[in-house]
């Protein structure tokens, strides 16, 4: 966890994906939804697919974020551009 920390705060948008989403669920630290958000933030700002993905998953599914199906539209557009099977799928759901 210290090194997701190391790298996340220098950047890294794996780094900072990763550790949003042990923040998210709640593994290897307590869990804090607004601190993941915000790193699943930072990582799908940069363009991260996986972030991208998740941060949309989290506003279609109000999860820790208010269900906002223009915003998950957004994310899932972002990632599923990059090939993200998982984001077409939801796109084709929601007719996005």
């Amino acid at each position: 966890m210290r090194w997701y920390a190391v790298a996340a705060a220098q950047g890294f948008a794996p780094a900072q994906y990763n550790l949003g989403m042990r923040y998210l669920k709640g593994e290897g630290v307590r869990q804090d939804l607004p601190k993941g958000i915000g790193l699943l933030r930072q990582a799908a700002g940069q363009g991260l697919a996986d972030a991208q993905y998740n941060l949309g998953y989290l506003y279609d599914e109000d999860l820790g974020v208010e269900q906002d199906k223009a915003e998950a539209i957004k994310w899932y557009k972002k990632a599923a551009a990059q090939g993200d099977k998982e984001a077409q799928e939801k796109l084709k759901e929601l007719g996005g």
